[in-house]
């Protein structure tokens, strides 16, 4: 019993080993890296790793009649000239005469603003110009017969003074010399005798104007103020006009901004508040498709290309078109370049903002066949019921509908349009969204 006691005695003398095996920190460390590297490396190989090269080719699009589609294209219709009516005045709308979609006349009348005040300030400018007007009439015709034969008859009232004050001047002189009067009297007499040969000058130079009429620099001054007048006359009758706004061409209302009651302002201020423009209209007989052409199928375009339109509303329904306009630089970002088609005889079934699909055809090529096209493509490009596509850079699968194998190919009958640039024999482990690198597209 003692002895089984002692076995399980501690010894005290006994020290426990302060550190661990070496082969247990080595496996720790060697873990740690291991570790660390699978994850380096997991993160470095889609880096490292470059996208797989595939070989493609241009799907085109031949119509049965014989039209080659070079390009198939999507965008939206829009009104070559869109116009958003604004007002030239400040004021408040009292009538508004247009509903949207209205067909309006150039020159109707589509809204008409509260006109008093400017209607004030037309009579004022009207008032002063009268005045002006009549000042220089007078100062033309000069002074009236009455008026100089008032300035003659004072000269000759002064004068008949002045002989009355010489006579009595010198009779005083004499009576001064005789020692009757003194002479402070002489002096009185001379003093009158001097203030009435002034007088009398200062009666001629009047006299002389009134006759003569006023200075010719008086009358210009009076002609500019005139023109002024007539100035502001003409501002406030032009102000007066555009509180009336007209349609500016012949066309469609597209949207209405105003009602009646609203505060209309010569500049946008957004939503709220006074109103930048009263209504937006086009004329939607001239109409364009706006387009993004990406910049590797620019190429294949040129100015005036023919083209036929169609509408996701209306896909029956063809309209013949031709290149308008092609920006004159490129969207950096998007990779494009912004071309616009003219739509040559559009009708009423099209509208502004429509989607719309644009295919090119071959210069010198009719473009109003109304025939499905024929669409072609290797077989090896069909893999399940499937081609994939690149676009920007990525292979995008799309689900196709085939119909018989021809030695041009493997007819399309749904899917494609033409004009895709087709990855010819898809790798097996290729998915949608995969980055592709495609080597030299060419027309099949």
């Amino acid at each position: 019993m003692s002895t089984d006691l002692d076995s399980l005695r501690i010894d005290k003398d006994k020290k426990p080993s302060a550190r661990a095996p070496i082969w247990t920190s080595r496996w720790i460390v060697g873990g740690v890296l291991l570790f660390l590297l699978f994850g380096a490396a997991r993160y470095a190989a889609p880096m490292l790793s470059k996208p797989p090269q595939v070989q493609t080719v241009t799907v085109t699009a031949a119509d049965p009649a014989g039209v080659r589609v070079i390009l198939n294209a999507t965008g939206y219709i829009v009104a070559h000239h869109k116009i958003q009516l604004a007002s030239k005045v400040v004021g408040k709308v009292a009538w508004i005469g247009v509903e949207k979609g209205d067909r309006v006349n150039q020159g109707q009348v589509i809204v008409r603003l509260e006109d008093d005040e400017y209607r004030a300030q037309l009579q004022q400018a009207q008032g002063q110009l009268a005045a002006l007007e009549a000042r220089l009439k007078e100062l033309r015709n000069g002074s009236r017969p009455e008026e100089i034969a008032v300035a003659k008859a004072n000269l000759d009232s002064a004068r008949a003074d002045l002989a009355n004050a010489k006579v009595t001047r010198d009779r005083t002189r004499k009576l001064v010399d005789e020692k009757v009067l003194s002479v402070q009297a002489l002096d009185d007499a001379t003093a009158r005798y001097d203030m009435q040969e002034n007088r009398i000058r200062s009666l001629e130079r009047t006299y002389e104007l009134v006759r003569i009429g006023p200075r010719a620099e008086l009358i210009q001054q009076v002609q500019g103020e005139i023109i002024r007048a007539r100035g502001a006359v003409a501002l406030a009758e032009t102000q007066l006009n555009n509180t009336v706004i007209r349609a500016p061409i012949k066309g469609t209302i597209l949207d209405r901004n105003v009602e009646r009651g609203e505060f209309v302002t010569t500049g946008f201020v957004g939503d709220r508040g006074a109103k930048g423009f009263v209504v937006s209209m086009a004329d939607l007989n001239d109409l364009q498709v706006e387009l993004d052409i990406n910049q590797n199928d620019f190429a294949r375009l040129d100015a005036k290309q023919k083209a036929v339109i169609t509408t996701d509303a209306y896909p029956d329904r063809k309209y013949d078109g031709v290149i308008d306009e092609i920006a004159p630089e490129a969207n950096r970002a998007k990779a494009t370049v912004q071309v616009k088609v003219k739509v040559l005889a559009p009708d009423s079934y099209l509208r502004p903002e429509m989607n719309a699909s644009v295919a090119f055809v071959e210069q010198g090529k009719p473009a109003d066949s109304t025939g499905k096209p024929l669409i072609f493509v290797p077989i090896t490009a069909v893999r399940d019921g499937a081609v994939f596509v690149v676009e920007s850079g990525k292979a995008v699968r799309k689900e196709v509908k085939t119909t018989s194998n021809t030695p041009m190919g493997l007819r399309i009958e749904d899917g494609l349009r033409g004009g895709e640039q087709l990855i010819a024999n898809p790798p097996a482990e290729l998915k949608s969204g995969d980055e592709v690198a495609a080597q030299g597209a060419a027309g099949k």
